[in-house]
């Protein structure tokens, strides 16, 4: 291996039914952020006026997540409005992967735009190799990653509930779920 395939940026696909996929997501971005390295973080469903625990903790860390979402998809009042925020929220990563002026870029819950068919999956894995740039990181999160898109990837993950507080009826926490 040469040494500039050794410094290539690595892309990271977290996926799967269970819990985590996002959670270990910021892992990375801590990691990163404690490195001093930049970041963008885009999350794609999440509502756009959402504080969630996640949310604070890297706003008091100087990264302000940038939410296109409108809520989640199973309590959309418009699936149109929600696709074209999605949609939006993909024009604004590809701008910012660009850009060439992050070491990470995180696209939290992007693998819905192309479960949903919004977007073509090879569509998007041609658009990343011709236009992300060599050094830089790119980590995908969400659930039903397309196996073309596993199989782009450097590392992929898969999240498997093994047991849920909720499948006992025990609501989500602060600090825990959200």
């Amino acid at each position: 291996m040469t040494e500039r395939q050794a410094r290539r940026g690595r892309v990271l696909v977290n996926t799967g039914d269970g819990r985590g996929k996002s959670t270990s997501a910021f892992g990375l971005i801590l990691r990163m952020l404690g490195r001093k390295k930049k970041v963008a973080l885009i999350q794609f469903l999440k509502h756009e006026g959402g504080q969630w625990g996640e949310v604070r903790a890297l706003k008091a860390l100087g990264l302000e997540p940038i939410k296109t979402g409108d809520g989640f998809t199973w309590t959309s009042r418009d699936l149109d409005e929600t696709q074209a925020r999605a949609l939006h929220g993909w024009e604004i990563a590809q701008h910012t992967i660009v850009s060439d002026e992050y070491d990470l870029v995180a696209l939290d819950e992007f693998t819905y735009l192309l479960d949903f068919g919004w977007l073509e999956t090879e569509a998007v894995i041609e658009w990343l190799r011709a236009n992300k740039p060599p050094r830089q990181h790119l980590l995908i999160t969400g659930r039903n990653a397309p196996p073309a898109l596993i199989n782009y990837a450097d590392t992929a993950t898969e999240m498997v509930k093994l047991k849920h507080a909720f499948d006992a009826g025990i609501k989500a926490r602060a600090g825990i779920e959200f």
